[in-house]
């Protein structure tokens, strides 16, 4: 299948770079690892093969920040949670994430099995430290940002129901948003009122 190449245009090092990024993690959402090129990806953000090459290096580098980007929460998502008490800032995070996964949905699913990738060492790394930074955002935005190994431990779990409930979500469609919400932030609250002090 091929690629329709897009309009070219002269844009910013930065702004060419994030397009190019927003064209893989949709063609790698679609079709996976195996079935995309780096000439697809240049087609579709049109621009030459070689300006793909200059700013990710291999397929392989191109798809690892794939991934890295889509299973990794921002720091403008954490610095933009409201003001307020703790039930209104884990809302805020869980909305969020809900907001993002359905969005991207087939990307982000596609990001969490590996895309066919599974097993690979780089891949496994970037999906690991993926979720080492989820569980450091998780315990930033609930107040807990420098925590001991314990806590992180048990925010990476979180991490794990979170990926997992929303695959319920997404996949197979036995959960609705709503429930899933309900669950994510009421076992987050649980966690850091209930066992987070034990820890």
């Amino acid at each position: 299948m091929s690629v329709q190449a897009g309009p070219r245009r002269r844009l910013e090092p930065d702004a060419r770079r994030a397009q190019i990024l927003s064209v893989a993690v949709r063609l790698f959402g679609e079709r996976g690892y195996a079935d995309v090129s780096t000439t697809d990806v240049a087609r579709g953000a049109g621009v030459a093969r070689g300006l793909v090459n200059h700013y990710f290096g291999t397929k392989k580098d191109l798809y690892l920040e794939v991934i890295r980007v889509m299973l990794t929460v921002p720091g403008v998502a954490i610095a933009g949670l409201p003001e307020g008490d703790l039930p209104t800032r884990i809302d805020a995070i869980v909305s969020w994430f809900l907001d993002v996964v359905s969005r991207h949905s087939r990307s982000w699913l596609a990001a969490i099995t590996a895309g066919g990738m599974a097993g690979d060492t780089d891949v496994d790394r970037v999906i690991a430290e993926a979720i080492d930074a989820a569980a450091d955002a998780v315990l930033h935005a609930v107040g807990h940002p420098a925590p001991g190994p314990a806590p992180h431990a048990m925010a990476r779990s979180y991490v794990g129901l979170a990926v997992s409930t929303a695959s319920e979500w997404l996949q197979r469609g036995v959960l609705t948003r709503a429930q899933v919400h309900r669950l994510l932030a009421a076992t987050l609250l649980t966690m850091v009122e209930q066992v987070f002090p034990d820890a």
